[in-house]
């Protein structure tokens, strides 16, 4: 029986080894700035307020949490940290990152940049799957609209097709390269028609294998029934279900919303809740096995830990093509690199885009990332811990 190496997510030369020495301070710079939440809404505000003025502001940003969170402008200026994640064993997935336009000329422009990815990674074997945000190509009011059974005009009808046949020519696209393709998910009071869509497009494309990916936010009371639903109705129509399991990243927006509309917060009540309902679901897809393909982006370490464990107990090999561990890229390294060390197969989101574009995205990060508390915290010690193993190793002579 073939021996599978352990692993500890605290083995620091591992978890940073495709980090400089220089590189490594700059995130330990930068993270210690993320401690200081005040100070991070504060840069933040000034930060949009100065391109908002014509202010050049990116310099700054691209050396600080641009470079942490995102792999370059464009597809080409992603291909040196592509490679760089490859050589230890980490492929990435280019995630076009641009938010915030809902006019009709920017979702085909949108979609224009989803059909590159997808061409990109048909070409490059580091780039298993492909990934879009529904949001980024259909008026997510026509979508709210659409899903509260409201009366649409002609018009918005007819607006609403389009975006519907944007989103199936994007999985069309994909199914013809034979590439992997993730739809994020969205906020709930849009998401049931994403789902649909998606449902649509999975009986039509992953006849032969997951092809394209639903994503299910766990933090949602509803979300390990809807999993369990989507299977079986992959079970009664003969394809495949491809899986992609969050916990979640709308809880604010989603409690006020529902505190507005007076309707039940559909947020588990306690982070252990959720915990349990991840690792459910995760027992769940890896118990279904034989249906199901499923992408973990969890940056906790304990369900990554779970989900190896399934692996290994079900005498999977680690590089099942069915398994993938998803990190985000810039954040929990020494999860995502000890996981490859050990042979699972692990995939960085790498987000793109110029970068007044991608700043909502930036946003997110450093707002997720402020404050010495958590994974947040547990990475910056990791980090100042790896810089001074590193000063500690004894220095051999050259031999001239």
């Amino acid at each position: 029986m073939e021996k599978k190496p352990a692993f500890s997510f605290d083995n620091l030369e591992t978890a940073f080894a495709h980090l400089s020495d220089d590189e490594l301070k700059k995130t330990r710079a930068l993270f210690r700035l993320l401690g200081y939440p005040a100070l991070v809404k504060t840069g933040l505000w000034l930060t949009k307020m100065a391109f908002s003025l014509g202010f050049p502001m990116e310099k700054v940003v691209k050396e600080t949490v641009f470079r942490q969170f995102c792999g370059g402008e464009n597809i080409d200026s992603c291909k040196p940290t592509i490679n760089r994640l490859a050589r230890f064993g980490v492929k990435s997935i280019l995630d076009y990152s641009v938010e915030g336009k809902s006019d009709e000329n920017s979702f085909v422009a949108a979609k224009e940049e989803i059909l590159r990815t997808i061409d990109e990674a048909g070409k490059n074997e580091n780039l298993p799957f492909a990934v879009f945000k529904v949001s980024g190509i259909v008026d997510t009011n026509l979508l709210a609209q659409a899903q509260e059974n409201q009366q649409l005009s002609d018009q918005a009808q007819a607006t609403l097709s389009k975006g519907k046949e944007r989103f199936m020519g994007i999985c069309q696209e994909a199914f013809q390269s034979n590439v992997r393709i993730m739809v994020d998910g969205e906020e709930s009071w849009f998401q049931g028609i994403i789902d649909q869509w998606v449902q649509e497009a999975m009986r039509q494309f992953n006849k032969e294998s997951a092809l394209v990916f639903n994503t299910y936010q766990l933090y949602r009371k509803d979300m390990l029934r809807n999993l369990k639903d989507a299977h079986h109705d992959a079970v009664a129509r003969g394809y495949f279900l491809g899986a992609k399991l969050v916990r979640g990243a709308y809880m604010e927006k989603e409690r006020e919303k529902a505190a507005t509309k007076g309707y039940p917060d559909p947020i588990h009540a306690t982070k252990s809740a959720t915990d349990q309902a991840y690792d459910k679901a995760l027992q769940f897809c890896i118990n279904n096995k034989q249906r199901i393909s499923l992408v973990s982006g969890s940056h906790n370490e304990m369900s990554n830990r779970v989900l190896a464990e399934l692996i290994d107990l079900h005498g999977l090999s680690r590089t099942d093509e069915r398994i993938y561990f998803s990190q985000l890229y810039g954040m929990s390294d020494p999860i995502s690199f000890n996981l490859a060390k050990a042979g699972f197969n692990v995939v960085k989101y790498l987000p793109y885009g110029p970068i007044k574009e991608v700043l909502p995205y930036l946003g997110r990060r450093a707002e997720e990332n402020s404050g010495i508390s958590g994974q947040t915290g547990r990475e910056l010690k990791l980090i100042k811990q790896e810089i001074r193993r590193r000063k500690n190793l004894p220095e051999f002579p050259t031999i001239a």
